[in-house]
């Protein structure tokens, strides 16, 4: 059976660098499952109820591992379940590197770009 890293975050794997795409890939086939948008206005029981709805979804896949990024009470509650599972679940770690620019008006323009470093297990 072919080993199956779930990309459960609101970034498609296809606009990955090439360096997450490796370390992604030494887990197995990358396969998304968008996050979906949890409602800021959702009650707790909301917020279950679409976790429960894509564990399922997630679980279908028989993941060897699981990315797991987004809205924190749902990660929260995700990643409780999916270690209940015995599914390894990952975050993604980056480093922010910032260039600023001085605009001819004297303001500041900041412009941030994340370097994939490691997955780290939750």
């Amino acid at each position: 059976m072919k080993k199956i890293f779930v990309n459960h975050t609101n970034h498609p794997s296809a606009r990955w660098s090439a360096e997450q795409m490796t370390a992604a890939q030494a887990y197995g086939e990358i396969v998304d499952v968008p996050f979906p948008n949890v409602d800021a206005d959702a009650t707790p029981a909301e917020v279950v109820a679409l976790v429960e709805e894509n564990l399922a979804k997630i679980l279908a896949h028989k993941p060897a591992a699981v990315l797991c990024q987004g809205e924190f009470n749902y990660t929260f509650a995700m990643v409780e379940r999916l270690k209940n599972f015995g599914v390894t679940t990952v975050a993604a770690t980056s480093e922010r590197v910032v260039a600023e620019e001085i605009l001819p008006d004297g303001s500041a323009r900041q412009i941030s770009t994340f370097r994939f470093v490691q997955f780290r297990e939750y």
